[in-house]
């Protein structure tokens, strides 16, 4: 079937085609980097690793481009705060969000632009505007006039009034109008700032991305994402910008995940219900962080609970357990992804539908006993995997982890005991080999006898 997404800007379903056969151009807005991502953060991430596995899938081009914003008035608070360099924060975090993201499976972008390399460009794109009528220099600052630009708002389909009111417009004398936005800022010394017509200053947040898509991916390009709340005002800024500038279509198709709440509750650090992506990797292990997000679809808000997490783990374990069955075969035909999986993706990244196919594969991969029909199974069920970005990890080594830390058994250690259990079977002292078995499930191992000797997972 036709890959089919809900496009935010026509607010509905359509059949995907590239604008150039065969090639596909992505962007998608990355992280500001002044502090550790949070579980917020991390929906888009996957979401859109997502949809960057299934393009590859499809079509043999594909550009995915994700910014860094290291230019920003949040991380100038925080150097404020801390006294640290400001470079030195940026380079710390953007390390610390690749680390973070990497163990949730999410691959890299074909390219990482940084905002502190393009102020030429957008220097460039700002003089256009002014050049055309779209904006004006006040005070130090650039400023885009939205009246300006006749359809303005088609993106949240919001009026004037609604738009003004629903955001945080900045009120100040040198605005012509109260919704203009600010493209160039005056900067004073302690700040960071670069030599423009308009004296010293500093980007506008929302100049960044449309200056780092024109350069990385051209005028007009595929695909834009993003979270739910960037549609307004930042996505809507961004089309004002580049369509006026550049005097073409932006992006064609827009994609936004929905919001994401924190047991029934906006996450907010006040309610103490604020969890970094870190905090979660060390209470589980990245991939079953992952399932969790793509258990409900993604263009709907999610709830992150506890529970949630724990029923992916849970998940997670039966489809290794069935991988862990067919250890010994390779995988047969593992580049080819069932046609009910794909097709469950390509309807929109229905990947709930996608998880339940995944259930029916492990099924049908536990019941076989034929070697080959085994390996083709497994392959299916690891293409599967590869398209989703789970069942990574080799089987033995998922049903072993433990938070980096952790005061529990060693593998050495629970060795040992293995192999005083069997000897103790040996000698014909069950009691013992009971009381061992007690002893380990105590500490969090589970014990699994079977025809292949005596194996194991933590609990």
């Amino acid at each position: 079937m036709p890959l089919v997404l809900y496009n935010t800007l026509t607010k509905k379903k359509e059949v995907f085609e590239p604008l150039t056969p065969g090639h596909v151009g992505m962007y998608v807005c990355g992280p500001t980097v002044y502090d550790r991502a949070h579980i917020g953060n991390a929906r888009p991430v996957i979401v859109f690793d997502v949809l960057y596995r299934l393009l590859k899938t499809l079509y043999p081009s594909v550009r995915y481009v994700r910014n860094i914003t290291d230019v920003d008035d949040k991380i100038n608070a925080r150097a404020s705060e801390s006294g640290e360099p400001i470079a030195v924060i940026t380079e710390r975090t953007t390390r610390l969000f690749h680390e973070d993201i990497a163990a949730l499976n999410a691959l890299p972008p074909d390219v990482e632009p940084r905002a502190t390399a393009h102020i030429a460009q957008m220097i460039a794109m700002i003089e256009r505007l002014i050049a055309k009528g779209f904006a004006y220099a006040a005070d130090g600052h650039v400023l885009f006039s939205v009246p300006a630009m006749s359809d303005y708002g088609r993106l949240s389909r919001r009026s004037m009034d609604e738009m003004i009111a629903g955001a945080r417009v900045e009120v100040a004398p040198y605005k012509k109008d109260p919704g203009d936005f600010v493209l160039w800022k005056p900067s004073t010394p302690d700040l960071p700032g670069w030599d423009s017509p308009w004296g010293r200053g500093r980007p506008g947040w929302h100049i960044e991305c449309s200056a780092m898509s024109l350069e990385h991916l051209g005028e007009t390009f595929d695909i834009h994402g993003g979270g739910q709340d960037l549609v307004f005002p930042h996505h809507e800024n961004e089309i004002a910008q580049s369509t006026c500038a550049n005097g073409k279509p932006f992006a064609r198709y827009w994609l936004h995940n929905g919001y994401l709440m924190v047991e029934g509750e906006k996450m907010s650090k006040s309610l103490g219900n604020f969890f970094t992506v870190r905090d979660l990797l060390d209470q589980a292990p990245g991939e079953a962080i992952r399932l969790c997000m793509l258990s409900s679809h993604y263009h709907q808000p999610f709830d992150w609970t506890a529970e949630g997490l724990k029923q992916a783990r849970a998940t997670l374990d039966r489809l290794y357990t069935a991988l862990r069955h067919a250890a010994h075969v390779e995988p047969e035909g593992r580049g080819a992804v069932p046609i009910e999986v794909l097709a469950a993706i390509e309807d929109d990244l229905n990947t709930p539908l996608a998880i339940s196919h995944l259930h029916e594969l492990a099924g049908a991969l536990n019941k076989t006993t034929d070697p080959h029909d085994m390996a083709r199974r497994k392959g299916a069920l690891l293409a599967s995997g590869d398209l989703l970005g789970v069942l990574q990890m080799d089987p033995e080594a998922w049903f072993r982890w433990q938070a980096e830390g952790a005061d529990s058994l060693s593998d050495a250690e629970i060795a040992a005991f293995i192999e005083a259990r069997t000897n103790a079977r040996k000698g014909r002292d069950f009691a013992e080999a009971d009381r061992i078995r007690k002893e380990l499930a105590d500490k969090g191992v589970i014990l699994e006898d079977g025809a292949q000797g005596t194996g194991w997972k933590r609990a």
